[in-house]
């Protein structure tokens, strides 16, 4: 059903995070779970999107940047997005979605309007 779900993501300016969490929430998952859930699903597809971009652009990052300096890179992005992750599920456990979901109203006008 989710993965059904997000097939609304393919909408320009549909956020396939949000999508994801709230389909969640409608099937019954906690806010927390939910967001969880999102950002495990999104690791396979960034990961197949890495490295499909690697296996056809590869000899470029890798003149532009060196193997240890690229390690490097994905070392820190990862502990950035475990770190992220903790501290959105900590917020959804004291504040819910609704910080979230008037976060994107007000820039979904601020893009309308600008």
């Amino acid at each position: 059903m989710i993965g059904l779900v997000q097939c609304l993501a393919l909408w320009p300016g549909t956020s396939r995070s949000m999508v994801t969490i709230s389909a969640a929430l409608l099937l019954g998952l906690s806010a927390p779970a939910a967001a969880e859930f999102s950002f495990l699903l999104a690791l396979p597809t960034l990961g197949a999107a890495t490295l499909f971009d690697a296996a056809k652009n590869g000899d470029g990052l890798l003149q532009a940047a060196s193997l240890p300096v690229l390690a490097a890179g994905f070392a820190v992005a990862a502990v950035t997005a475990v770190l992220a992750m903790r501290g959105l599920v900590a917020t959804l456990n004291r504040r819910g979605l609704a910080p979230f979901g008037w976060y994107r109203l007000g820039l979904a006008l601020a893009v309308f309007f600008r």
